[in-house]
């Protein structure tokens, strides 16, 4: 049976995928606000690296904390409803961090934010992957190039807020604001009824089931999604990376300036956001497979070369290697999961989601830890280490499909 490859989806599910597509945004965005302000609040703290890795560890320790509860979130809101309630918890955790007075209430405040945004996170990436059963064909990666977009505007804004002399709590507040009025505006625009309802027939290019699929071996599915969870794990070290590291190791053995310092980050969500602009269209010409092994070899070379030869530029340069390198490797696993057979419809995607969190709790007090003993450099080792990582494991990802008929 052939069908018209040529039909549009409704229009309210176009408007769903452009309301998805904002919630990726202000996730991107809110987050992105507070990181280049990290030296400024280390500062304001009066604490070393060991203990700046450990604080800015409640964030992912909220994440695993209350990861496992965005099913029951989804359940109860559904989706869209779960994901708007976590950005405005979010946001104010945020906004709590920017006006912190001591470490503990600094660590707090980013245990909360880290766990209302592990719920927005599955939530947003439940309800983009309805959109994508309805529109019949790969859409996941745009979402979260639209993401890196929202992290690219939120990175820049603090810049320009570091820049005008705006102090922390201040300018947290209005992009809170801000992302939490965007994310209630795009709610209207959701898919409506449960999330268990079923796709439209899709269309001729969607992806096709894995050979063999139904037979999979339940210790064959156990590895698979072992392999998975390392695999977005090694994406989220390089992210955590960027975001908590980049702008220090610029501002404080490079001596760049902390505005110049915060290009560190946003070098590696640009970069990342190319990549995953182009994530599609690589993905259906040569396969995931191909496409990460690829990356792995871009993010552990490039990351490689910039601490080898440490300059401002060049350190930019390798974060921005390292982003593009790792652009499609967290929607590639979740989506991935979402299809192991074996699971209940969202547990793969859960699961990923919530165990690939542990890396973002055990990176900063490890790279803290090595900062002082050894250094900063020595610390950023772990970008490498997350490329070659994920060249060893990209077997388990799809192959290059074949073209019906070829």
């Amino acid at each position: 049976m052939t069908v018209d490859v040529a039909t549009r989806p409704p229009v309210a599910v176009r408007r769903a995928r452009v309301a998805v597509a904002v919630l990726f945004f202000t996730n991107g965005a809110l987050f992105a606000n507070l990181l280049p302000r990290y030296p400024q609040i280390k500062e304001a703290l009066g604490i070393g690296n060991a203990g700046y890795g450990l604080a800015v560890a409640a964030f992912p320790a909220g994440a695993v904390a209350a990861g496992l509860a965005a099913g029951a979130a989804i359940r109860r809101l559904g989706s869209a409803r779960a994901a708007v309630a976590g950005t405005l918890l979010t946001a104010a955790g945020i906004v709590a961090a920017g006006f912190s007075g001591t470490v503990g209430l600094f660590a707090a405040a980013l245990f909360l934010a880290g766990a209302m945004d592990a719920i927005t996170d599955v939530a947003q990436n439940a309800h983009g992957l309805r959109v994508q059963r309805r529109y019949g064909r790969s859409v996941i990666n745009s979402f979260h190039a639209i993401w890196s977009i929202g992290a690219v505007t939120g990175g820049a804004t603090a810049a320009g807020a570091i820049a005008l002399g705006l102090p922390p709590g201040q300018h947290l507040a209005v992009s809170g604001a801000v992302c939490t009025v965007a994310a209630f505006a795009a709610l209207r625009f959701c898919l409506p009824g449960p999330d268990t309802d079923s796709p439209v027939e899709p269309v001729a290019d969607a992806p096709a089931e894995r050979p063999g699929k139904t037979a999979t071996p339940g210790r064959r599915a156990a590895w698979v999604l072992a392999a998975l969870v390392l695999i977005a794990t090694a994406g989220t070290l390089v992210e955590d990376a960027g975001s908590s590291w980049a702008a220090l190791y610029l501002s404080g053995p490079l001596h760049a300036s902390v505005a110049l310092a915060a290009f560190g980050f946003i070098a590696l969500v640009g970069a990342q956001f190319v990549g995953r602009i182009l994530g599609d269209r690589l993905v259906d010409r040569f396969g995931q497979r191909a496409v990460a092994r690829a990356g792995g070899l871009i993010a552990a070379a490039g990351m490689g070369l910039a601490l080898a030869f440490p300059t401002v530029p060049g350190t930019i340069l390798g974060f921005a290697a390292a982003g593009f390198g790792v652009a499609t490797l967290v929607p590639a696993a979740m989506h991935e999961a979402d299809e192991l057979p074996g699971l209940k419809p969202g547990s793969g995607l859960a699961l990923v989601s919530w165990l690939m969190r542990l890396g973002f709790l055990l990176s900063p007090p490890l790279v803290g830890l090595v900062a002082d003993a050894a250094s900063l450099r020595v610390g950023l080792l772990v970008v490498p280490f997350a490329g070659v990582l994920v060249l060893l494991l990209a077997g388990v990802l799809q192959g290059r499909r074949d073209r019906p008929g070829g």
